[in-house]
């Protein structure tokens, strides 16, 4: 597929992945539940906008069962409505999400997403103005055409993300909803600049778009993550990500991630956000104390707690030992960050490769000159020759004669 294709799918994703209406929602407010709103539209509902709230905290926290008792019961009041399954999907998306190679929630994900955008489809067939019906529709195929470029599934990808772009400019105009709305239009004022900014090949396909601005997309976000009600987290969410690799902003990005996780302690994807972020600021006591925390999880057996997260959390902690000076223990957890690497597929990532180097250098103090050639030759057999680890093995093994 030429990068041109690749480009006006990534747009569409984006766009359409980011109008997800209710991927996240704030804590259960203390007080009663708020009547129901004069609103036709049962998103925003009041009393029910409180129901939703406690039960995709539960999701997010990866309690599933509560959530899901919650959403049948919401699914058997409302059966012709688009919302109950397009909650369902949402569980089986974050189950996806804390390692996207995995697919073995794929299926029933797409399943409740098809049904969630038939029950929409068939809203908006009674009423072409439905702009409820527009909104889920948006929300459906945008999730389903992320799952889809993941898998590398590209014809399904460019459907699905064209039709969420189709219905997303459907369901503009109404005033309530601008909030979440908000959110897709500071995602694609922020990607739309950056993707120019790092494919220049790219730029005559993105010209074909309305013109973007990165701060005020980053505005817009913040603007999200603090009124929104469905979106706020988020929100949050793609702020820290890009605060932490994009903007170089370090200490906003875990300014989030540390809220994140204490607001969905057993959430594993913003546990090891946490403890990356504390680990990049420097933070390392703390971030040491989260790593052992995840890795008792995974021995635990704790649920969402798998090899993916202990490849991130085993290599803060031997990142730390090298640094204070304890071989021994670092090559412990480097060793580890390799397993669980190899157990997650995920040898061509920085973390298993700086692992391996290491592991490398370790090996070459010890005198063993075979085992440290054996380390570096891994890391040119799984990165690229233009990634910096490979030129990192080569250039150490040429200096030490390995």
């Amino acid at each position: 597929m030429s990068k041109g294709v690749k480009m006006v799918l990534i747009l569409s994703m984006w766009m359409g992945f980011f109008y997800s209406v209710l991927a996240q929602a704030p804590s259960p407010s203390p007080t009663p539940p708020l009547p129901p709103s004069n609103s036709p539209y049962l998103l925003l509902d009041k009393g029910l906008q409180y129901r939703i709230t406690k039960s995709i905290n539960s999701m997010y926290n990866f309690d599933f069962a509560t959530a899901e008792r919650d959403f049948a019961v919401i699914m058997y009041q409302y059966p012709n409505h688009p919302l109950p399954d397009f909650l369902m999907a949402l569980g089986y998306w974050w189950r996806i999400e804390v390692d996207v190679t995995n697919t073995r929630f794929d299926n029933i994900f797409i399943q409740y997403l098809d049904r969630a955008n038939e029950k929409a489809e068939k809203m908006l067939d009674e009423d072409p103005k439905n702009k409820e019906a527009a909104f889920f529709l948006a929300a459906g195929y945008g999730f389903q055409g992320r799952l889809y470029s993941e898998r590398k599934s590209w014809a399904k990808a460019t459907f699905a993300g064209r039709n969420a772009l189709k219905y997303m400019e459907m369901s503009r105009g109404e005033a309530e909803f601008n909030p979440e709305l908000l959110l897709g239009d500071a995602l694609f004022n922020y990607f739309s600049v950056w993707i120019p900014e790092n494919y220049p090949l790219l730029k005559p396909v993105v010209a074909l778009f309305p013109k973007g601005n990165k701060q005020l997309g980053l505005q817009q976000l913040e603007t999200v993550a603090s009124n929104a009600f469905y979106t706020r987290v988020e929100a949050q969410y793609f702020l820290f990500r890009l605060y932490a690799s994009e903007e170089k902003r370090p200490h906003d990005a875990l300014r989030i991630s540390e809220y994140l996780h204490g607001k969905f302690p057993n959430n594993p994807y913003f546990h090891r956000s946490y403890a990356r972020h504390l680990y990049t600021v420097g933070r390392w006591a703390e971030s040491v104390e989260q790593s052992y925390q995840i890795l008792d999880r995974i021995d635990q057996k704790q649920y969402g707690y798998e090899a993916n997260s202990g490849r991130f959390a085993a290599f803060y902690l031997g990142e730390y030992f090298y640094r204070v000076g304890d071989r021994a223990e670092a090559k412990r957890y480097y060793l580890k960050t390799v397993a669980y690497g190899e157990e997650s597929e995920s040898q061509e990532s920085g973390y298993y490769l700086h692992a391996l180097i290491q592991l490398g250098k370790i090996a070459t103090a010890e005198k063993n000159k075979r085992q440290a050639k054996g380390y570096f030759d891994m890391v040119k057999r799984y990165a690229k020759r233009s990634h910096p680890a490979h030129k990192e093995a080569r250039d150490f093994i040429k200096k030490n004669k390995l």
